[in-house]
């Protein structure tokens, strides 16, 4: 399979830097959706930074919606329902509901009136994808622009109709209101099914954050009942009228080369459909077992790979496989001279931090469903970039983009596991050989094979402190994890930190906090060692080597609500985090409980956290749990066995993830700063759990682990 241009090499880590395809034209024929929608105001713009984040305006093709146009982004019909476009998808962090929220509140309508329409390539605009914490930050103020847009457009119609002007007007719940006459009327009797084209200023009045009455409040998630009832339809609850259901041969191990593979016996199956292009072998038939029995009678022979690393002998195989100072962010940052540092500290310590793989385990594996039908190629699939599993079935299939549509329903979460689009390609392959409708569904064991894991990686950090806590040299080369999170926020005056990719045994790609969750806990594990050289408090200790207040204070925030300096029970420590990552500020304070048979429990979590002015509370509140609760798997336990280019625990039986048990009392504060643009909160609050248990062992035990994960057999060694 050809790869995306803008999808590095399967085998190397992405960055969250994934940068859009130029010149994409994007055509955007909504005329047979108007009309079943009634037709209705559209409101054009001039978009900046979203369809090319070089800033330029992609062209809009031959569309009767220009891209640059809020037609591509809003919808108003005439009964007064507001239908909002967007290329984001919905994997569970209810952006669905914040971005409506932000709509409703700039176009003054009810929430219960917006219909999002999210991640379909036929009907939204160009979108490089849902990652990187960009839909809070970079959406949410592009659709306000929109809606304010739309808003004041409104005001003016009626403005016009009543010969007055629009300063004597006001908009609220969906109707323009004259005070002085008591007249109102509804925006759809204004728009009466007609398209309104007008360009935004960057200047539009967007309601002030403190004065938000939608947004910013706690409303229940969109389609909730559809979810806690199962009416929900994930990829995998498809049926389509004569669907087949889809199975691919897979190799034995990673590297195995197909040598030969009879499938006489499975063609003669009846029903089943087989199909044979080069390494490419898959089976369609009309139930799941038929097409399982069909996989089971062909006769493949492979030439397997024995030179595989294992997770044994991983870490020397990734620093002895080096590639180099090159890629990823602040791959090479240098300032003053760290030799001189280290002469001038009077303290001195060097430590090695390793990070094994691990798999993303998102609740619904991968799953696809395809039909061609007059030469047009139509996939739901779930994933975090339709357009760019879009431009992939493109290049398998050697066809334009406009044959080609991605819808993607609201998937069962991604963690940044499901930027590729195998399933789809394997699901369009088997239909185009069948003439029908084929659904495949990876099962658990696939999906922990053949799917990407979060890079490993060795973390080399040399410093030097002196006794008053100033820290005088900062050594930190990260080889293979990645660049997020590589820079230190402390102020140190001799620095040189550096990523080095390595030549990786294993698919490795993004996953949430990219590589900030290795490099955070390398460099908050190493603040806690220094600090306890010279004898200092770990939070004195970072605070007096901080100068950004928000980190600052979500430190503090974190502390004062865990108690940090209270009374500590013998045999319990309490350890301490901080970080940064997309926007978002947090501290975190642990609090572990080390028994008699050295089994450690991990007894609360307090996390302080800061991304600007808040849309959702609640929603908000469950994205850092969200968080916490899967950080505390990369801490623990998780990891990927593997050797000889087999994966050695793919199922949940034999590769852990956090159950009830595991669980901790967590408290989360929320900091609203309202004087701040929103940020993403998927990422930020998963980087400082593992640092902070980590120290807490260390300061009830003073054994430094550093090793992720730290206790994979749930006790000290």
């Amino acid at each position: 399979m050809k790869n995306p241009d803008h999808l590095q090499h399967p085998f190397e880590p992405m960055t969250d830097e994934l940068p859009p395809e130029p010149g994409y034209h994007f055509i955007l024929d909504r005329r047979k959706f108007l009309a079943l929608t009634g037709g209705g105001l559209v409101v054009a713009f001039v978009l900046r930074d979203m369809l090319s984040f070089s800033g330029e305006t992609l062209s809009p093709g031959n569309s009767q919606v220009p891209v640059s146009g809020v037609g591509a982004w809003i919808h108003i019909s005439e009964d007064g329902k507001v239908t909002v476009y967007t290329g984001k998808v919905e994997v569970g962090q209810n952006i669905r509901t914040s971005l409506a929220q932000l709509v409703a509140e700039e176009l003054m309508v009810p929430l219960s009136s917006i219909t999002m329409i999210m991640g379909d390539t036929d009907l939204v605009p160009y979108d490089a994808g849902t990652f990187g914490s960009r839909t809070t930050p970079q959406m949410g103020p592009q659709l306000r622009k929109a809606a304010a847009t739309a808003r004041e457009a409104l005001l003016e119609m009626a403005a016009k109709n009543w010969n007055t002007t629009a300063g004597n007007l006001k908009a609220e719940n969906g109707m323009i209101v004259n005070a002085a006459t008591n007249k109102k009327i509804g925006y759809g009797e204004l728009t009466k099914g007609q398209q309104l084209l007008i360009p935004i200023s960057d200047n539009v009045q967007l309601i002030a954050t403190k004065d938000w009455k939608v947004a910013g409040k706690t409303v229940p998630k969109i389609n909730e009942r559809n979810f806690i009832t199962g009416k929900h339809q994930y990829v995998s609850d498809m049926k389509l009228p004569g669907m087949l259901y889809g199975k691919v041969l897979r190799a034995p191990s990673y590297g195995a080369k197909l040598l030969d593979a009879d499938v006489t016996k499975a063609s003669k199956i009846p029903g089943v459909v087989v199909v044979k292009d080069e390494n490419f072998i898959g089976v369609a038939a009309p139930d799941v077992k038929t097409a399982i029995k069909a996989l089971e009678a062909i006769d493949a022979k492979w030439e397997e790979n024995k030179g595989h690393p294992s997770n044994e002998n991983i870490f020397d195989y990734l620093v002895k496989n080096a590639r180099g100072e090159s890629g990823g962010r602040n791959a090479d940052d240098t300032k003053g001279n760290v030799e001189q540092g280290l002469t001038e500290a009077e303290f001195k310590h060097s430590k090695t931090y390793n990070i094994h793989y691990i798999a993303h385990v998102p609740l619904e594996p991968r799953a696809a469903v395809a039909e061609w039908i007059d030469g047009k190629l139509t996939v739901w699939t779930g994933t975090q970039r339709p357009f760019g599993v879009q431009q992939e079935l493109a290049d398998v299939f050697k066809m334009s983009k406009e044959k080609v549509r991605v819808i993607m329903p609201d998937t069962g979460s991604g963690y940044g596991g499901k930027h590729s689009g195998e399933a789809a390609i394997e699901a369009a392959r088997l239909s185009k050989e069948a003439k029908k409708p084929v659904k495949l569904v990876w099962t658990r064991e696939e999906e922990f094979t053949w799917a990407y894991f979060r890079p490993g990686g060795v973390i080399d950090v040399s410093a030097g402190v002196k006794k008053d806590g100033t820290i005088t040299a900062w050594k930190f080369n990260n080889y293979n994890s990645g660049g997020a999170g590589l820079a230190t926020p402390y102020k140190i005056g001799n620095q040189k930190i550096a990523h080095l990719p390595s030549n990786t045994p294993l698919k490795q790609g993004s996953y949430r906090g990219l590589a900030a969750t290795a490099n955070v806990f390398a460099r908050e594990s190493h603040m806690t060692d220094l600090a306890r050289l010279i004898k200092m408090d770990q939070l004195e200790f970072r605070l007096k080597n901080l100068e950004d207040d928000r980190l600052i204070a979500v430190l503090q925030a974190a502390a004062k609500s865990f108690g940090w300096n209270g009374p500590k029970t013998q045999g319990h420590g309490f350890g301490i985090a901080g970080g940064f990552e997309k926007g978002g500020y947090v501290g975190c304070c642990a609090e572990v409980m080390i028994n008699g048979d050295k089994e450690v429990k991990v007894v609360r979590i307090t996390q302080a956290f800061d991304c600007g002015a808040i849309v959702n509370p609640h929603h908000l509140e469950q994205q850092a749990m969200g968080s916490i609760i899967q950080g505390l798997g990369g801490a623990l336990f998780e990891t990927v066995q593997f050797a000889n280019g087999k994966i050695l625990n793919s199922g949940l039986s034999s590769y852990r993830v956090p159950r009830f048990s595991d669980i901790p009392k967590i408290e989360i504060v929320l900091i609203d700063r309202k004087d701040i643009p929103s940020a993403g909160a998927g990422e930020a609050c998963i980087v400082g759990v593992a640092p902070a248990i980590r120290n807490a062992i260390v300061d009830a035990t003073g054994i430094t682990l550093n090793t992720l994960p730290m206790l994979p057999n749930g006790a000290l060694a």
